[in-house]
This record gives structure tokens, C-alpha cells and sequence, in this order.
């Protein structure tokens, strides 16, 4: 049912699937990495108590994992989620086993209302991108599009390998564009989906591109790759892919960047530099979230920093998945979350808090 956790410049050369230097250098020393930082964390950070109460009502989303954000017209801001589960809720703060679930879902905030937005109907809710007949779809990374009128989330297609509960595996990327008014599903285009990588873990719109962070899941080792569109329509333009030392037409020529990303992970501006932030996959069942940092968004990763020990990992439950919500910040601090599930699923029956995101404030200042 849930994921497991075990579980281009030159533009004739680019037509050409060569490798091109980037267009411009990217500065070899920065005050982002040469600074020492440190992090002060604080949990529980709004909105984690407003989506904890309207799931508690029972009268929509009641948990789900994923946690994207994207800032939409009118002050709203759309929360973008993968696996759900939807209410009601005992009074008891369990769930009912006949409780519906499906794998991908909305929920929009103005101010303090939420609204849960799915596909199908209020009697019979179903994934806002329908599932095919042999797999599912998990939502990626999300932004805008067309000047903000399409809600553009990358989405990941899983297919069945079997009849049995790890009988699957992860097939090719899309893109779901959503008109972002009615939420209604316009589009789904498939994207590159030839490397091996899951090109899904962030969005970063910068200097006239949208750089597309991807990760080669090979299971006990993860590694994040980035790509490149100009825009930010994924759809309209070629992609190039980083090699190391230049942008490529070829996907297959894109780069190990980082060893020990997660499947969700962030890249942010941080002051002259670049900010990533991620669970540390390099360990089995981690507790431990990490801020790295770059001069440039093709990396190199440098200084991991250690913001947060998630304290509900242990036993049954593991954490995942953390990253940051820029547009979220308030002031210097982070708006960061992370996902909290159960390897037992009817631990998430029995108790409706556990599989909920959970935000961080942090503030990282220089080291003294």
C-alpha cells in the first residue's frame, strides 16, 4: 500500500547530443560554503498544527506523505501529496479499514481554510490522476506555469510486477498539468524517463531555467542527478542534462551529483549560494536531516550540516523525505518538513497522527 523506504549553449553542439560548457561559469568560492553554518531547529512549525486539526474533523485529507508546496494566485498555496488517506476519523483517533485511500492528492489552503481536492466524486473519491490498469502515479515536485494559470506537478508512473506486496517498480516520468482554478487535470505528458532517474525530487526556477533535480534509485544507494529546461514549461523546450563539466542533450550522459539524497529533496537560493536539503539516505532508516551547500545549483555539495534528528524514528516508524518550502520562510528561518509513516500499515489504522508531515523552523547562522 505505502512506498517502502527499503524500498543545453552551444546550440549546434547541443543538436548534436555533445556535452557544452555551461554558459557561464559558476563561482568557484561563494560565502554560502565558505561560512561554517550552523542550524537551530524548532519543531512543530505552522502549518503543521492547522493540517493536523482538519484532519483530526475527519471531513477530508486525514495524512498523506510527499508534502510539496506551491504558492498559487489569490493567496492560496496548494499542498501537494502522494499516498492518502481520506476520513472520517474514530473518535478514538483511529481510522476505519474501510477508510479511503488513493495515491495522489491536493490540498488548498486561503489563510486558515483547507479544502481536500481529489478526483472522482465525494462519494467515490479517486486519485486526481487516475490510476492505470497495472500501476499507479506518485506526485513529484510541482510549480506554475503559463504565468500561474496551470499548476504543472511531476508525476511518477509505478507499475505491477506481480501479485504480491513489493510486486512493482517505478516505469517512466509525466507531467500532470492542472488548471490551477478548478484543479481539474488538463494534460499528462510523458517526460524523460531514460536514465534511470526519477527526475522528480525538486524544482528550482533560476536565471530563465527551471533545473529539474532527479534522483537513480538503486536502493541502498541513491543519487541525485539535475537537468535543465528554459522556462518553465518542462513540456516546451528541449532538456540538458549535467555531465559533470557541461550540459548535454543526451540523458544518459547526466551525472552522479550526490551520493545519499533522498527520492524528495530540496535545492533553494541561500544567500550567494545554493541550499539542499535532504534526508541522509547514506544510512539505512535515518533520523538525521542535512543541509549541504553550493555555489552553484549543479553542485558540488559541500559541508553537510546536520539540521534535525526526527524523534519519531524507531521500531515501526521510519521518517523520509525532507525538504524545504521556500516560498515559506519566515524572514532567515527554513520552513522544512518531513514524512513519518509505519513499516506495519495498520499501526497508520490505529493511530491517525503518525502519518502526517511534520515542519521544522530552522535558522542556520554562522558558526562562532
Amino acid at each position: 500500500m505505502k512506498r517502502p523506504l527499503v524500498a543545453v549553449v552551444a546550440l549546434s553542439l547541443t543538436a548534436a547530443g555533445l556535452a557544452v560548457p555551461a554558459a557561464s561559469a559558476a563561482p568557484s568560492t561563494c560565502s554560502a560554503v565558505q561560512t561554517n553554518w550552523t542550524a537551530k531547529t524548532t519543531p512543530h512549525a505552522a502549518p503543521e498544527g492547522l493540517l493536523n486539526a482538519y484532519s483530526n474533523t475527519g471531513k477530508g485529507w486525514t495524512g498523506a506523505d510527499s508534502t510539496y508546496s506551491v504558492p498559487l494566485a489569490g493567496g492560496r498555496t496548494a499542498w501537494i501529496f502522494s499516498d492518502t488517506f481520506l476520513g472520517p476519523v474514530n473518535a478514538d483517533g483511529s481510522r476505519p479499514k474501510t477508510t479511503p485511500f488513493i495515491n495522489n492528492s491536493f490540498v488548498i489552503q486561503h489563510g486558515t481554510d483547507l479544502k481536500t481536492v481529489t478526483g472522482g466524486t465525494a462519494a467515490d473519491p479517486t486519485a486526481l490522476v487516475p490510476p492505470p490498469s497495472d500501476g499507479w502515479y506518485w506526485f513529484g515536485a510541482a510549480q506554475t506555469s503559463h504565468a500561474g494559470q496551470d499548476l504543472d506537478v511531476v508525476a511518477l508512473r509505478f507499475q505491477k510486477t506481480g501479485t504480491g506486496q513489493w510486486d512493482w517498480k517505478w516505469a517512466s516520468n509525466y507531467l500532470a498539468r492542472f488548471d490551477s482554478k478548478t484543479f481539474k487535470l488538463k494534460s499528462l505528458t510523458q517526460l524523460p524517463s531514460a536514465a534511470n532517474v526519477q527526475w522528480s525530487g525538486w524544482l528550482l526556477r533560476d536565471q530563465g531555467y527551471t533545473y529539474v533535480y532527479g534522483v537513480e534509485d538503486l536502493g541502498a544507494s541513491k543519487y541525485q542527478h539535475v537537468a535543465r529546461v528554459r522556462g518553465d514549461d518542462l513540456t516546451a523546450k528541449p532538456w540538458e542534462y549535467w555531465t559533470g563539466s557541461g550540459w548535454s542533450a543526451d540523458e544518459t550522459a547526466s551525472a552522479r551529483v550526490l551520493e545519499g539524497v533522498a527520492n524528495e529533496h530540496s535545492v533553494t537560493r541561500w544567500g550567494d549560494g545554493y541550499l539542499l536539503t535532504t534526508h541522509n539516505t547514506n544510512e539505512l532508516f535515518s533520523k538525521s536531516v542535512l543541509g549541504y551547500f553550493s555555489c552553484s545549483p549543479t553542485g558540488p555539495w559541500v559541508k553537510p550540516v546536520e539540521l534535525y534528528q526526527t524523534p519519531e524514528t524507531g521500531g515501526n516508524i521510519i521518517t523520509y523525505n525532507s525538504h524545504e518550502h521556500p516560498d515559506l520562510r519566515q524572514g532567515a528561518s527554513l520552513l522544512v518538513s518531513y514524512n513519518v509513516n509505519s513499516l506495519v500499515s495498520d499501526e497508520l489504522y490505529g493511530d491517525v497522527s503518525i502519518y502526517r508531515p511534520r515542519f521544522l523552523s530552522v535558522t542556520l547562522a554562522a558558526a562562532q
